[in-house]
């Protein structure tokens, strides 16, 4: 088991872009979602899949379990989708040892643009980049179970 510790930002600007040191296509979709408990399945780059169970409601903190899976049973499973399948893109981006991973969301959800930064510390303001945004970690409206269940939010860096 791992815990997941991490922040979420809404990015305000390209000023990141120039900085990017991998990029990974991203289809994710959940096999179930409760309060305090996901499965979610992730194909990356049509190559690989992995099987993610989450539990918990802390904002910042929650238990993971991560698995790999066979690709093909992956895409299979696809067809047991409770709500959308999110598309995007990630792009990982270090600033001053950190590592964020910004993704940039397609299809119905285009134009939002979230960075995550997972850390066991907590990382000081000033510490931070100036391209993130308003942070939003906590709000549920920005986990991705939320964005693939629910409506999408208001954009508002």
């Amino acid at each position: 088991m791992g815990k997941e510790v991490e922040r979420k930002f809404l990015v305000a600007g390209n000023a990141w872009r120039h900085m990017v040191e991998a990029e990974i296509r991203i289809r994710q979709f959940y096999l179930a979602a409760a309060p305090g408990r996901t499965v979610r399945v992730r194909i990356s780059d049509d190559a690989s899949a992995r099987l993610t169970l989450k539990f918990g409601d802390r904002a910042r903190e929650r238990d993971e379990f991560e698995y790999p899976i066979p690709l093909a049973e992956a895409e299979e499973m696809m067809a047991f989708a409770i709500g959308r399948v999110i598309e995007k893109t990630r792009h990982h981006v270090r600033h001053r040892g950190y590592l964020y991973e910004v993704d940039v969301f397609g299809e119905v959800l285009s134009g939002l643009v979230v960075a995550e930064l997972e850390t066991p510390e907590d990382v000081p303001d000033e510490m931070l980049p100036d391209w993130l945004g308003r942070e939003v970690t906590g709000e549920s409206r920005f986990y991705n179970a939320s964005l693939a269940l629910g409506g999408i939010p208001e954009i508002a860096a």
